[in-house]
């Protein structure tokens, strides 16, 4: 008869749904290190105006 599913199929059947796995999240990503950035040695441009000297020796 059609839908009498025999003891070994239902078998395969139990152990094909225990063995599937539910897709894996990606792992999350990590935030950008900033201090590795070698433009972060770079000084930024000097502009006029008020203690526009003193930053001039900052980096």
């Amino acid at each position: 008869m059609r839908g009498d599913a025999t003891p070994e199929e239902l078998a395969a059947l139990v152990i094909a749904l225990a063995t599937r796995q539910a897709p894996r999240e990606p792992a999350p990503q990590a935030p950008p290190q900033r201090w590795r950035n070698p433009a972060r040695g770079m000084r930024k441009p000097v502009l006029p105006g008020k203690s526009a000297w003193r930053m001039s020796a900052l980096p």
